[in-house]
């Protein structure tokens, strides 16, 4: 009798799986019958791989598979649809019509099965940048604090601490007039600063011959991520950590996630011995363990990490990235560099040391970063994933449609721009600033979901710059052009190798 009993239960929790297996099946089918006859109509590329869908038609090399996408973006200048394998379909917006329809929402970030961000998932967690919902408004009201003004004042001078090692690193290339890697270099110095300013975290990093292992392991983080985007057999994680990228993944994180605990242990330990000093700013990790929402609850460990991994990320990377591409922008042309040391020579008179209140007067230097970063796109491209229906330029596009936000396609689009492919400082002056739509330069994303620590990345970009334009002649290696490579972060497939003058030197001659 027992016998038959537990037969009727297996049987019955069988049937029950299989039905809810062929539900799933079945939603399966109308959604995918569904996507496909709207993406019928939208405009894009029709040549579809019965498995890749349109991926095999994006260039191997970095610098092709832009020129791809600016391709697209001029054939379809508001929006295409891709095909990422066979059951997945994205729409692109590349104009400020369509990218206003969604960075105006606060839709959350793709993680599902074939979301570009679940990839990210093991390494920054559901942090700011990934985390959805009531999660991310929480972390967002929770975080705001850290980026107040008289927060990030007193980082001047860590600013100038840390370029003070940059300008001594380079130095030794000035005296010798080798040429140097600049990301290496700048990103050093970036990585030093959010250690520093974010979490009151002092290294050598800058000393070291070579790169830092935790940018080294960032950037083969970064690289596999972006393979296994590009790749859908390596979608299913059991596939992935089979393969030698899954395992370096793996490790890579395994690594970075012991630093970030490495920084909040050691921290923890001391607000429990010593409290929160009432003379002492509070810096971004201080906020992390102290915050408490309306219910006074705090943030857990996982949290705080997610957090802290995620700033590392973003404090450093990208921020290096601007910087790198920028200082090639102005050894590429050297009339807008030397407007730009005509105007530290009047700023600084003579100073060294860039000082709070200079950076407001820094009004070309400004305008350089922000067309170096409308040229280069430090952060290429982002994605949202659709929560509910949306409709752009007349066509409707289902709830759970990723939609990508091509920044470089969107800052170099025709139909916007003037000459988008030449670098033109003055695109961005008070008057012409004036006249531009809000969602054409979006370098730190817009709306509800933008970059939270924008003004601690473009002050920090203004002191490193400024210093370093203001003691060196940047020049480029005259037999190098740096090929980019579209990844999370726009970087040099073959490096930005850069020669250094000083400028004392050029004077005694």
């Amino acid at each position: 009798m027992l016998s038959g009993y537990l037969t009727a239960v297996l049987s019955t929790a069988l049937i029950g799986y299989l039905s809810y297996i062929l539900f799933k099946v079945i939603k399966f089918c109308i959604w995918y019958h569904d996507i496909t006859a709207v993406f019928n109509n939208v405009p894009g590329p029709k040549e579809k791989h019965w498995l890749y869908g349109n991926l095999h038609l994006f260039p191997e090399t970095g610098e092709e598979r832009l020129e791809f996408l600016l391709h697209l973006s001029r054939t379809y200048p508001k929006y295409y649809g891709m095909w990422f394998g066979r059951f997945r379909a994205d729409v692109t917006v590349t104009h400020p019509d369509t990218v206003r329809k969604i960075l105006k929402t606060s839709e959350p970030k793709p993680t599902g099965f074939g979301g570009g961000y679940r990839f990210a998932l093991p390494w920054l967690g559901r942090g700011l940048l990934i985390a959805d919902g009531t999660r991310w408004a929480r972390s967002r009201r929770l975080l705001t604090p850290a980026f107040h003004f008289d927060i990030l004042k007193p980082y001047i001078h860590v600013y100038n601490n840390a370029t003070d090692l940059l300008l001594e690193n380079l130095e030794k290339y000035a005296r010798t007039g080798t040429c140097f890697e600049t990301f290496q270099l700048v990103s050093l110095c970036t990585l030093d600063i959010i250690l520093r300013c974010a979490f009151t975290y002092h290294t050598d990093c800058q000393k070291g011959k070579d790169a830092h292992p935790y940018i080294r392991a960032v950037n083969e983080i970064a690289d596999d991520w972006n393979k296994r985007i590009r790749s859908p057999h390596l979608y299913p994680d059991f596939i992935f950590y089979l393969t030698e990228i899954g395992r370096r993944f793996r490790k890579n994180c395994k690594y970075v996630h012991s630093v970030a605990d490495d920084i909040i242990n050691k921290r923890r330990a001391i607000l429990e011995k010593k409290g929160v000093s009432g003379g002492k700013y509070l810096d971004f990790l201080d906020i992390l363990l102290t915050a408490r929402d309306e219910d006074m609850v705090g943030l857990t460990q996982e949290e705080i990490r997610n957090e802290v991994d995620t700033f590392l990320f973003e404090g450093h990377d990208t921020t290096a990235s601007a910087i790198s591409w920028i200082l090639y922008s102005l050894a590429k042309h050297q009339d807008i560099q030397e407007k730009v040391k005509e105007e530290l020579d009047s700023v600084l008179q003579g100073r060294e040391m860039v000082e709070w209140d200079d950076l407001r007067k820094m009004e070309y230097l400004t305008m350089v970063i922000k067309e170096g970063m409308r040229f280069h796109s430090p952060v290429p491209s982002i994605s949202r994933k659709l929560t509910k229906d949306l409709e752009l330029e007349g066509q409707r596009f289902p709830a759970g449609t990723t939609v990508s936000v091509n920044i470089f396609s969107v800052h170099h689009n025709e139909e916007v721009w003037v000459k988008p492919m030449e670098f033109i400082p003055e695109r961005f002056s008070n008057e012409n600033s004036a006249l531009m739509d809000s969602f054409q330069f979006v370098p730190f994303s817009a709306g509800p979901r933008n970059c939270i620590g924008q003004n601690f990345a473009m002050n920090e970009e203004k002191v490193m710059i400024a210093r370093i334009i203001h003691r060196y002649k940047v020049e480029i290696e005259p037999n190098h052009v740096p090929r980019k490579k579209m990844a999370v972060v726009m970087r040099a497939e073959n490096g930005i190798l850069l020669r250094v003058t000083e400028r004392r030197t050029i004077a005694g001659n």
